[in-house]
């Protein structure tokens, strides 16, 4: 009954509609910005590492990595694969499209956080789409909608469900059963999140990077084994794109609509483009330039899309020595195996130790989201019942099917994105003539 009626929610909500306002605000400030994640990246690289004498908690690295912690998790491994499931080969092209245009995207999230950010009552960077919806275009309804989606996505989607789900499967490869694996990770997730936003970015800053170099290296290793079926297998993605087929080869069934719903919602799952998420850390950044925390915000996606354009290809390349998709697998047991296949033991042990460390970043990141959210309505004195409500569903994630979560999530994203969206269109000329009078 819960599959049915979250699946009829789920194709109503990323209809036409959601898909054509996402791709099109990203495609409005990619070419008012003048194609800026192309012709800025060097600029926003560079920023990444610099020191920042402004006003913040946290450094632009710092802030960066609490980002991608919350950004790279299960979406970049499970769900490029049930993207792929259902949508075919060519739901991996239209992520790379929602990544693209994601990128500006992003950046006018990351420029509106600083430009609209300030100190809450604990004496810490309040910040986020919920005050640059409120303090820019004076909605303060529309603000308070996207805050409650966002406490709905921290408990509900991204920052439980999917991670927990994740995290138990990975620790039961090791033979860790789930009651301890559930146990341990809520002991661990109290002590980190109890440090608030300077523990959480130190932990991300040391796990994040770390792990992206491993598993890309790892992935990097399976494909140089299979280089010479690279140029068949991205011609399959491409072809896929605008022909759908099935991960299996043959004749999808369905419209091209399904190839670009799986493609463009999987991908703001994983790169969270359009969410507004990226911005609460964005916030906290120590720097007085918000075009500079905007670009760096810009990177996120960048290096979120690499980890899942890997995630993709592997799992592609594998299907042709192994039917993956033809077996009971999935989720992280299915990208599990396509490295086995290739790297043995090894590579088993490559894929569960990262979606284990990149799950429970994760979690860290948007435990902090949604404590901010929460914040938002509530007194800072009143914080521990949204971290107790956390605590529950940790402990409900191992119990529901992963086809159940990723619908939940995608219907929790598109709720979270539509205020969001309308927000940033509001105030783009804002983000505009902000971003030009300092680049030109």
């Amino acid at each position: 009954m819960l599959d049915t009626v979250a699946n009829a929610i789920d194709r109503v909500l990323w209809g036409p509609s959601l898909i054509l306002l996402l791709i099109g605000v990203g495609a409005y400030f990619t070419l008012k910005l003048r194609f800026l994640p192309i012709f800025q990246f060097s600029r926003a690289m560079g920023f990444v590492f610099q020191k920042d004498s402004g006003q913040g908690d946290v450094s632009h690295f710092a802030a960066l990595c609490t980002a991608l912690s919350a950004t790279i998790g299960t979406g970049n491994i499970v769900g490029v694969v049930t993207a792929i499931s259902i949508g075919g080969p060519g739901a991996l092209f239209w992520m790379w499209i929602a990544a693209f245009l994601g990128m500006a995207t992003k950046y006018a999230e990351g420029f509106l956080a600083v430009k609209f950010r300030r100190v809450g009552g604990d004496g810490k960077i309040a910040g986020g789409p919920m005050y640059y919806i409120e303090m820019g275009t004076g909605h303060r309804w529309l603000a308070k909608i996207f805050a409650a989606c966002g406490v709905c996505v921290a408990l509900f989607s991204i920052g439980t469900f999917a991670q927990v789900n994740s995290i138990v499967a990975a620790t039961g490869s090791f033979g860790i059963s789930t009651a301890t694996s559930a146990g341990l990770l809520t002991f661990l997730i109290f002590l980190a999140t109890c440090g608030g936003i300077r523990r959480i970015a130190t932990l991300s800053a040391w796990i994040v990077p770390s792990m992206c170099i491993f598993y890309i290296s790892a992935s990097l290793a399976v494909l140089g084994l299979h280089f010479h079926d690279l140029p068949k297998t991205l011609g399959i993605i491409i072809k896929g794109a605008f022909c759908p087929t099935a991960a299996t080869g043959g004749a999808i069934g369905t419209s091209l609509l399904m190839v670009i719903q799986m493609g463009v919602g999987r991908g703001i799952y994983s790169n969270e483009a359009g969410l507004g998420s990226a911005a609460i850390a964005a916030a906290t950044a120590k720097t007085s330039s918000p075009v500079r925390q905007g670009l760096v915000c810009m990177t996120s996606v960048f290096f979120s899309v690499i980890v899942c354009t890997m995630t993709g290809l592997v799992v592609l390349i594998t299907r042709d020595q192994v039917d993956l998709f033809q077996t009971s697998l999935e989720g992280i047991s299915l990208v599990s195996q396509a490295f086995s296949v290739n790297l043995g033991k090894v590579g088993h042990h490559i894929v569960n130790l990262g979606i284990i460390f990149f799950a429970f970043t994760t979690i860290l990141g948007w435990n902090y989201y949604g404590e901010k959210c929460f914040q938002y309505f509530i007194n800072e004195r009143r914080i521990n019942l949204y971290r107790g409500l956390f605590v529950v569903a940790i402990a409900c994630g191992p119990f529901l099917k992963l086809g159940t979560i990723f619908t939940i999530a995608d219907i929790c994203n598109g709720l979270m994105a539509i205020p969001n969206l309308i927000g940033l269109f509001l105030l783009r000329k804002i983000v505009i003539r902000g971003t030009l009078a300092e680049l030109s």
